[in-house]
């Protein structure tokens, strides 16, 4: 008999099979699982050289897998001006001033991550940049990257005054006399960016490790990256991933989503089609299409069957914007589900869902039903009568559960303009789940954090996991929670089934490669308030140790 290579005892194991069925010891052998029961049960695998983990009743899950995150811009913004671990403009100002001084020679101050909470009505001006960055131009999305900051050496190298006319897909931010005044929304945003400095593929490859390196620490072994192409402050990833492939260092096994140019038509799906063919190496694959639908809801570009509200319970003329227009994304939809693409659609507001759901129903229809995958991101704002119809056209609903709690931005640039009954239409998890959807999940890293545990707390709970809580609040639409196994299984056996991963990993299973996690606790066995403090010990890809806690908690990856 043949020893294994690495083998987990004294469990439990979450396994995410069908049954969800509990073991206690897992063996591994040439990356593979070969054996999955109790301790008794790989006692003989256990040979000189085999390494064995003892559990000691922590939990061993399948690796986490993100369905939608941009892990190579994340460690662009690790690298760059990082805003997103303070939370006040004085905060924000002091950070920047001091990135400034350290980084004399750069021509651009880059960065970001700033939350539109710590600016009233959720826009920061140029004149507090002005203030730190007076000789050079500025440009830092928020951690949405739906908007940016830029102080007036940016508007004047873009030329953007009051005269300049709002694009079709954003909105500068104006003072009551038209000028611009430092905020630029959506589309906006390309008045500036596309004036950046090329980000090298050394660098993008750079922050690519840096990315993986940081998803592992959470236990992340696998991911969609949900933009391929060059949009906001940086470069197209798909090379990066190419290299790193190429060289043996892309540890994660990635599927990547084209970026729909919605400046354009159908005309550009030969040109998809070629990308999906040149960015092909190792665990690295380009095979689904992102369509970004609508904005976000905080600064009024989510798409909306009604207008918002101004505050007070009145509807205004703004319902958002959709960026893509039915007309064309319906046949666009067609012709890519035709070709084999995946659908990525980010939708934020109810008649972006729809719309979305509309153009999948539209492919069907023209094509008859497959088993591409097609999923959609966010769904913030989903009204009732198309809950059911993920189940009826096989979309998945890819939840970014962390954003389904009570905090500043939803309390006071969300709520007060979607008035009711909106309000109770967010993030409806629980409504889906009941409807029979598939549940898939993600982070929007850098949006938000890329802890699985912390947004499987809020999954579960409805209020934000202790070290994200940004004040005391309530939970937030508790009906529309999940428990605690599906939440795991959607991380991991539903996230793997989007990316088409769901053969070799996503549930630890005999054959199955083995991407494992261990959690330093069994979050099973304590009580939900508590789930979030879960942290990762050790992330393993093939069976092969990528990232480690040592004993004192600092972090080392491998």
């Amino acid at each position: 008999m043949s020893h294994a290579d690495l083998v987990f005892t004294g469990g439990p194991v979450f396994t995410a099979d069908t049954v969800r069925s509990r073991a206690s010891a897992v063996a591994v052998r040439g990356g593979r699982i070969v054996a999955v029961g109790s301790d008794d049960d790989v006692r003989e695998l256990v040979g000189r050289d085999t390494e064995v983990v003892d559990l000691r009743g922590r939990l061993l899950v399948p690796g986490f897998q993100d369905a939608h995150v941009h892990p190579v811009w994340g460690g662009l913004d690790l690298m760059r001006c990082d805003l997103s671990e303070f939370a006040t403009e004085a905060e924000y100002v002091e950070r920047i001033a001091a990135y400034s001084a350290a980084n004399p020679d750069e021509e651009w101050v880059l960065g970001g991550g700033w939350s539109m909470s710590a600016f009233p009505g959720g826009t920061p001006t140029a004149a507090s940049l002005d203030c730190i960055v007076p000789d050079r131009p500025a440009f830092l999305p928020n951690r949405d990257g739906h908007g940016a900051w830029v102080n007036s050496a940016a508007l004047r190298l873009a030329g953007i005054d009051r005269e300049t006319p709002d694009p079709a897909d954003g909105r500068i931010e104006r003072d009551a006399d038209g000028n611009p005044t430092g905020t630029l929304h959506e589309g906006a945003m390309s008045l500036v960016n596309r004036l950046l400095p090329e980000t090298t593929v050394e660098t993008l490859t750079e922050a690519l490790l840096l990315g993986q390196r940081y998803l592992h620490s959470f236990g992340v072994t696998a991911w969609q990256d949900a933009i391929v192409g060059s949009y906001g402050d940086a470069g197209d990833p798909a090379p990066a991933y190419v290299a790193a492939a190429d060289a043996g260092t892309l540890t994660g096994r990635v599927v990547g989503a084209i970026w729909w140019d919605r400046t354009r038509g159908i005309e550009q799906i030969p040109d998809l089609v070629a990308k999906r063919d040149a960015n092909r190496a190792g665990r690295f694959a380009a095979t689904s299409i992102k369509i970004m639908q609508d904005g976000v809801a905080e600064n009024f570009t989510a798409s909306m069957l009604e207008p918002y509200c101004d505050g007070h319970g009145h509807f205004t003329d703004n319902s958002g914007i959709s960026f893509v227009d039915p007309a064309v994304l319906n046949p666009a939809a067609a012709e890519l589900d035709r070709l084999g693409f995946q659908l990525h659609f980010h939708a934020i507001g109810d008649r972006a869902v729809r719309e979305c759901l509309d153009a999948v129903e539209h492919a069907i229809s023209r094509n008859g039903r497959n088993d591409h995958r097609h999923h959609i991101a966010h769904i913030q704002v989903v009204h009732p009568e198309d809950i059911p119809r993920f189940r009826e056209l096989g979309v998945a609903a890819n939840m970014q559960s962390l954003w389904a709690a009570l905090e500043p931005q939803m309390v006071d640039l969300t709520l007060p303009f979607l008035g009711d009954p909106r309000s109770a239409w967010q993030y409806p998890f629980g409504d889906l789940l009941r409807s029979g959807a598939v549940l898939a999940a993600g982070s929007d890293w850098s949006v938000s954090t890329p802890d699985p545990m912390a947004a499987i707390h809020t999954a579960v709970n409805r209020k934000s996991a202790p070290a994200y809580a940004e004040g005391d609040y309530e939970a937030f639409l508790p009906e529309q929670a999940i428990d605690l196994a599906t939440s795991l299984t959607a991380y991991t056996a539903g996230s793997a089934w989007v990316n088409h991963l769901d053969d070799v990993t996503g549930t630890i299973q005999v054959g199955k490669y083995a991407d494992l996690v261990v959690l330093d606790r069994d979050p099973f066995a304590g009580p939900a308030d508590g789930i979030g403090e879960t942290r990762v010990e050790q992330t393993f890809v093939e069976g092969e140790r990528v990232y480690a806690a040592d004993d004192a908690g600092a972090v080392r990856a491998a």
